[in-house]
């Protein structure tokens, strides 16, 4: 218990000397929590002796009244400190999380984590702010007030204070057997709950391809399966908590009979007086409530310490490092010879699987460089390479004779804009989601990107223009004029290059013409690096490479690819075909 309370406080940070602070404030409502049943006692001893007069009842009064308000007190800034300094805590660490998941690569977010984080933000971070933030000094008081009692059975008779002493013992064995069986199931209670989360986000997300092949039942079924599989996972918690749970009651009701037994035992042979039997009636059904208290807190804690395990897993995956500090050389200008970009002996893995092997080529300022090919080839994977989604396992990419790895990410991301065909927009105003290209635009600069874009007028018929709120990831628009907006974005941002996954591929006629238009002003001057569906849009490329296999195959314009005859005219002849 200790030591899952020592790792939730290693936790909170900056916060911790305000947690740790906390348990003075602890220790004092411990002691003023005890102190009326002390004060108590000697009123009653007084009474019995004969000794009771108006000083003695005053003092009593005032006493009393004095320990309930200070406890109050000691409560109050207790709260303060830990209590809201859990929120505090919590509030950072999500800011914390959410800037190592920006750092983190792209492949990361594709290996099947999207539940694990959201697990993490929704149920594990949750439920240690709600649940055992609050409880920390309290657990401190709880073994303070334990360790009064102790000491006041000792001052009565020291066989008194030898017997709670065992039975706190046996308090501690059982409850450290409760915490390990509570521990294995609050593991197994967690990743249910993981994977509940990954169904319902897979659920959610393919909702429409579910529907439309008629897949609502088998879906279902496999939701189903989850919430059953989570349900029992609780069930199974509890069911192997219980025994345990009723042992720590079992041994509280038993300590204390042993306990009256022992007193009535040493009170008949006339080893304590009157008054400390009846002192002892006082205390006797207050003598192990507080490790009761402290005990019957596990199962929130051994969840808290499963809940901390994912929670560290997330923070200790690896981020791209980011140590560059060279900045890039200005761009030379349009038409110039000059290499723009080039990669060098490029070659990537995801894991343990070869995608790309030995890849070379340069691409020259203010041209364009198409890569086609089969599905699976490393296409996207050479682009998001340029992009740093990840970092080359070897060899090394140049962007103007500097290796993008002594570069920052956000001096790197500077440089480059990408319009992909799967478009996602954020659920705010049409002009932010503009915006986000260049936040200190202005709304003239804002408004022009959008007209060249070719979305201007459709964005004024939105019902309150550019102040329209779109849905999340742009549900609320069709997929040409996500589209456009996307391009918008990138046109405000005016980066030197651009990287784009070819737009058209899958939009219908009308949008296609205003989509390529909106392409085409975003392309103007930049260096442009496709990724090929259309092989016709691609004719007057300054160069074409054939990617197959993480390799380069063929390497040439449009005229000397078909005059070989090879791999490139036999994609050309298909598509035409």
């Amino acid at each position: 218990m200790l030591k899952i309370m020592h790792r939730l406080i290693n936790n909170t940070g900056k916060y911790k000397g305000r947690i740790r602070a906390s348990y003075i404030t602890a220790f004092l409502k411990g002691l003023m929590l005890k102190a009326p049943l002390v004060l108590c006692f000697f009123c009653i001893s007084w009474f019995m002796q004969g000794q009771m007069d108006k000083e003695k009842c005053i003092f009593l009064g005032v006493a009393v009244l004095i320990s309930v308000i200070l406890q109050t007190v000691f409560e109050h800034l207790s709260n303060v400190l830990q209590s809201a300094a859990g929120y505090m805590v919590f509030a950072d660490m999500r800011l914390r999380l959410g800037d190592h998941l920006r750092k983190l690569p792209m492949g990361y977010f594709t290996e099947g984590n999207m539940g694990k984080i959201s697990s993490v933000l929704a149920t594990d971070m949750v439920f240690i702010e709600e649940n055992c933030m609050g409880v920390l000094s309290e657990l401190v008081t709880f073994l303070i007030s334990q360790g009064i009692m102790t000491v006041m059975m000792f001052v009565m008779d020291i066989r008194l204070g030898l017997l709670s002493l065992l039975i706190v013992a046996v308090f501690i064995i059982v409850g450290n057997l409760m915490l390990k069986t509570s521990e294995k199931h609050s593991v197994i209670k967690q990743e249910a709950s993981e994977s509940l989360t990954e169904e319902v986000l897979d659920f959610a997300e393919g909702i429409g391809i579910i529907k439309s092949y008629n897949m609502l039942g088998e879906k279902s079924k496999r939701l189903t399966d989850e919430f059953e599989k989570s349900c029992r996972a609780s069930i199974d918690f509890e069911v192997a908590y219980g025994p345990w749970a009723r042992a720590l009651y079992l041994t509280f009701g038993i300590g204390t009979a042993l306990v009256l037994a022992l007193c009535a035992y040493l009170f008949n042979t006339g080893a304590i007086s009157d008054v400390y039997m009846v002192g002892m009636a006082l205390f006797l059904f207050d003598m192990f409530v507080s490790i009761k208290s402290y005990y019957s807190q596990m199962a929130r804690l051994t969840v808290t310490n499963a809940s901390l395990d994912r929670i560290e897993e997330v923070f200790a995956a690896e981020e791209l490092k980011d140590e560059g500090r060279n900045k890039l050389a200005g761009a030379v200008g349009t038409g110039s010879d000059h290499v723009e970009i080039a990669y060098d002996n490029v070659s990537f893995a995801y894991t343990d699987k070869d995608v790309l092997k030995n890849v070379s080529f340069e691409m020259k300022q203010g041209g364009m460089t198409a890569l086609v090919g089969p599905s699976g080839g490393g296409k996207s994977t050479i682009a998001s390479l340029l992009a740093r989604f990840w970092d080359v396992k070897s060899g090394r990419i140049l962007i103007r004779g500097e290796d993008i790895r002594n570069v920052s990410l956000g001096s790197l991301m500077d440089q480059i804009s990408m319009v992909f065909q799967r478009v996602y927009l954020f659920q705010d105003t049409v002009y932010n989601n503009i915006a986000i290209g260049r936040p200190d635009a202005t709304k003239e600069e804002v408004e022009e990107a959008a007209k060249k874009a070719r979305c201007y007028d459709f964005i004024m018929q939105l019902p309150n223009g550019f102040d329209t709120v779109i849905g999340e990831g742009g549900a609320s628009l069709s997929g040409g004029e996500k589209q456009r907006i996307s391009i918008a974005r990138c046109i405000l941002k005016d980066s030197p290059i651009v990287i784009l996954d070819e737009a058209t591929a899958s939009v219908d006629a009308d949008n296609e013409r205003a989509i390529q238009e909106a392409i085409s002003e975003l392309c103007r001057n930049k260096t442009l690096l496709v990724i090929a569906h259309r092989l016709k849009t691609i004719k007057d490329a300054d160069q074409i490479l054939v990617v197959s296999g993480g390799e380069i195959i063929e390497h040439g314009d449009h005229a000397s690819l078909m005059d070989q005859g090879g791999a490139y005219a036999h994609m050309v002849s298909l598509q035409a075909s």
